[in-house]
């Protein structure tokens, strides 16, 4: 399939992180530049709880609420010029981009001895995805998600890949509605895509 071509609501956008059995060295994320590359490292999906871990096997993040802006966000600087009733603006050098993530919180999902539970701060650099899709995969299974033929490629989609980490979560108890997290994945590499399958 290709690209998104018409506007719509992304509401089939998922987030995943790849958990192969074997965790990815400094120098094999470094090697990863290609859509194929990231591509293959999403081939079977796998459960937080009691799933394992195998060749190319990810998980999709459960529950998201709302995603952030993806991409590196613009570091402008205005320049007052002596004489001049505007500034100029020049670009300055770009910070890595934030990323928090709201989900609905179910604690079972990401509690200690979880595959999502233990990469809270564990600092291990992983690969994520992020699949814009404004309808839902006709695939079925463990493929249904996945990055390789036909998984997601059932309908029109984007992909975004980066190296990054889980870094934080925290939980926001509601007394009126479901319960949120907030969850912080830090920017390693730069972000990768847009690719489709």
């Amino acid at each position: 399939m290709a690209h998104i071509t018409s506007i719509g609501a992304g509401l089939f956008t998922n987030l995943a992180v790849a958990e192969p059995a074997t965790p990815l060295t400094a120098n094999d994320i470094a090697a990863l530049d290609t859509g194929s590359e990231f591509q293959a490292l999403f081939a079977t999906a796998i459960n937080s709880i009691g799933g394992t871990p195998s060749t190319n096997t990810f998980i999709l993040l459960p529950n998201i609420r709302e995603l952030p802006p993806i991409g590196t966000p613009p570091n402008i600087v205005n320049v007052p010029v002596y004489g001049s009733k505007t500034s100029q603006q020049v670009q300055g050098q770009a910070d890595a981009p934030s990323f928090e993530l709201t989900l609905n919180f179910v604690p079972a999902e990401w509690a200690d001895a979880t595959l999502l539970g233990d990469m809270v701060g564990d600092g291990q650099v992983r690969i994520f995805r992020m699949a814009l899709m404004n309808s839902e995969s006709t695939g079925s299974g463990a493929t249904k998600w996945a990055s390789t033929a036909p998984g997601i490629g059932t309908v029109a989609n984007t992909q975004y890949y980066w190296a990054g980490k889980i870094e934080a979560l925290q939980i926001q108890p509601q007394l009126g509605d479901a319960n949120t997290a907030t969850v912080t994945l830090s920017v390693q590499s730069r972000i990768f895509g847009g690719y489709t399958i």
